[in-house]
């Protein structure tokens, strides 16, 4: 049932990448504070994937939040635009931009390294694969032009439900009104990555005064602007989703809501748009 509806799909995708962003920066995180070193190719390479992951999340959102703006404010062509062909295409497209950004930072570290500096064993960090200033600012100005455009289409997409929410009466406002509501966690999801694009420049200052003062936060920003916005995703589509929940203590439960799960998956054959349309 969910691997044929477009924002499942999404979903999907979003928790797969924060699981393999959440172990990766993880297992990078307890190796620097442990000051264990590896070979540079290894975290460059581990870097890379991070920067791809980082990025694809917040593209994902953008493209969840367009879905619900089809599925409220164009419901006619909702069936023929959302259907698992396009969410292929999409995600397809999510990591192709999402790769951008990491080969721009691939490309600035072999423009400037010698050969050495890969087979040298290090303590890895991300710093260390951006030495001078322009690399730094020229990944950051990438960023925000991606975040910029994602900020707009999120803007456009909760302005255009709200309009048509406020002509809505009944079970159809209510429907949009649940929609309204999930685009704008998506945007507050995206101002706390936003912020995160900020936090190395407050870092660097902080470095400047105080080191320990410095490594606390870091650590700070970590948690709140790092594992904070992944930890949304399963709330906003997750225990707020009538039809996931369902299946979800069907399958905990080991299958005492069989039921409940058979008469959903039957409206959902009778009544496919019904479905569709829930936030």
């Amino acid at each position: 049932m969910f691997h044929t509806i477009t924002r499942y799909i999404f979903f999907a995708h979003v928790l797969i990448c924060d699981c393999t962003y959440l172990i990766l920066s993880d297992i990078l995180l307890l190796l620097s504070y442990m000051r264990i070193i590896m070979p540079t190719s290894l975290c460059i390479l581990l870097c890379a994937i991070g920067f791809n992951l980082n990025v694809a999340t917040p593209l994902t959102l953008t493209a969840m939040s367009a879905e619900r703006y089809v599925s409220i404010c164009m419901p006619l062509r909702h069936a023929e635009l959302s259907t698992p062909q396009h969410a292929a295409h999409g995600i397809l497209l999510i990591q192709g931009l999402a790769c951008v950004l990491m080969l721009i930072m691939l490309f600035s570290v072999t423009a400037v390294m010698p050969l050495d500096f890969y087979l040298s064993p290090r303590v890895c960090n991300v710093e260390l694969l951006q030495v001078h200033r322009w690399q730094k600012d020229l990944t950051n100005g990438v960023s925000q032009v991606y975040f910029l455009f994602m900020a707009l289409t999120i803007c456009f997409c909760y302005v255009r439900i709200m309009k048509v929410a406020r002509t809505a009466s009944g079970d159809d406002r209510t429907a949009m009104n649940k929609g309204l509501r999930t685009v704008i966690l998506h945007g507050f999801q995206l101002l706390l990555s936003l912020i995160q694009l900020w936090c190395p420049f407050v870092e660097m200052a902080v470095l400047q005064i105080d080191l320990w003062m410095f490594v606390n936060l870091r650590y700070f920003d970590y948690v709140v602007f790092i594992l904070a916005p992944r930890c949304l995703v399963p709330l906003v589509y997750g225990l707020r989703d009538e039809t996931f929940m369902v299946a979800l203590k069907h399958y905990a439960l080991f299958g005492c809501h069989n039921k409940k799960l058979g008469t959903i998956k039957k409206d959902r054959t009778i009544f496919p748009q019904t479905l569709t349309q829930q936030t």
